[in-house]
């Protein structure tokens, strides 16, 4: 994906710093991210499902609210009001861009925002919230040996994540005093809740009761044990695919038609993570699989590897023909199989010096049905003439340019 580094006015006139993660490609919608109380618009969880949306061809713009991260003005100052206001002054300036953005996510409090926000918002059509709090008041638990000093003095210092923060009176006062029930019920949005149900921080009870104050169409979806900041990478990953899944049938992501020369579109394949090899494939905005490598050499273990993509190819290609051929001569087929072994590591390979030898695949068919035995030999001969097997078979020639 492309980043563009961007500033836009805040609530109270104060720039803004954001992120707006775009597509390599037509932008097909637009998302907003909202991240989690003291957090900044970096945590990975919010990188990774940019990453993730931006490969489907949804742009998506996360900014740190005001003083916080690289943004202006005085956190001191801020209220949860102010935070709902920084989401709808993001809108308005993805809205000046011809980008509305169609769909919120929020992590945390930065939940509990989106759910605030959206009637502020009139292009909306989904909401995700990750870990979030139904009473937003939630938040004064990190704090509460300080809550009497900041209406003391007004404001005072407190400690959190192992940073100093100074909060004011006005956010205790304007935090404790919302009331999200009401907004949750008039969403006029499909809404999705993910949230772990080992969560310290807010526990799953308020996922719970955001999605009974919520109408249809709304889903809950577990993230089993992630942490409150879904911090481990598998788990982020994890919650970006169910939100990528999701928001396809509530955002109508058309895609271009397909260039001269590629009937099926173009593929695209990205890195998800620079220290592994985890990669994001993404075929228009409908088709997602990843590809990765084994443990033992250094991957994850997330999706199939290179080689066991292009047996995965050899296999579905082989079964699709002998099945369009039986279909046409009307023969009692019942089912198909096939088995793909290839006899190369990816790997060992893609090393220096790696082998360098014949590639063999290895297929064994099981065809189902009431076939007689010309018919099998039959089928066994079409098997040959699938396309894919007389790509490998006879090679191809790749072009390669740099972009």
């Amino acid at each position: 994906m492309n980043t563009e580094r961007i500033t836009f006015p805040g609530h109270d006139g104060n720039q803004l710093a954001a992120r707006l993660d775009l597509p390599n490609g037509p932008v097909l919608a637009t998302a907003l991210f909202a991240h989690c109380f003291t957090c900044s618009k970096d945590i990975p969880a919010a990188r990774r499902i940019a990453g993730r949306l931006a490969g489907m061809g949804i742009a998506v713009l996360r900014f740190d609210f005001t003083g916080l991260g690289h943004s202006e003005g005085e956190f001191e100052n801020t209220t949860f009001t102010s935070n709902v206001q920084d989401l709808i002054a993001a809108a308005r300036y993805l809205d000046g861009r011809n980008m509305a953005p169609q769909l919120l996510i929020g992590h945390s409090l930065g939940g509990a925002a989106v759910l605030r926000a959206r009637e502020g918002i009139a292009s909306i059509k989904a909401v995700v919230t990750l870990a979030a709090p139904f009473d937003p008041g939630h938040v004064t638990h990190h704090f509460t040996d300080a809550l009497s000093r900041i209406e003391t003095e007004g404001a005072a210092d407190v400690t959190l994540g192992g940073r100093p923060f100074r909060i004011g009176r006005d956010f205790i006062h304007d935090i404790n005093q919302e009331q999200l029930a009401p907004a949750i019920s008039d969403l006029r949005a499909a809404l999705l809740v993910l949230h772990g149900p080992r969560d310290e921080t807010v526990s799953i009870e308020n996922a719970s009761q955001i999605f009974l104050a919520a109408k249809h169409p709304k889903s809950f979806v577990t993230l089993d044990d992630a942490d409150h900041l879904i911090s481990r990478a598998e788990d982020a990953e994890y919650a970006a695919e169910v939100i990528s899944a999701w928001v396809q049938r509530y955002l109508d992501l058309c895609p271009p038609a397909p260039p001269p020369g590629a009937p099926e579109g173009v593929l695209r394949v990205t890195e998800a993570d620079p220290g592994g090899f985890l990669q994001d494939i993404q075929s228009g905005p409908d088709h997602h699989i990843l590809a990765d490598e084994p443990l033992a050499y250094g991957g994850t273990n997330q999706g199939l590897t290179p080689y066991g993509l292009v047996s995965a190819g050899l296999g579905a290609c082989t079964s699709m023909t002998i099945r369009m051929y039986a279909r046409r001569k009307g023969w009692p087929l019942d089912g198909v199989s096939v088995d793909i072994s290839h006899d190369k590591v990816h790997a060992q390979d893609a090393a220096p010096g790696g082998p360098s030898k014949i590639d063999q695949f290895t297929r064994s068919i099981r065809l189902e049905g009431g076939l007689d035995q010309a018919q099998r030999e039959k089928l066994l001969e079409i098997a040959d003439k699938c396309p894919v097997h007389r790509t490998l078979e006879h090679s191809a020639h790749v072009v390669t340019r740099l972009i």
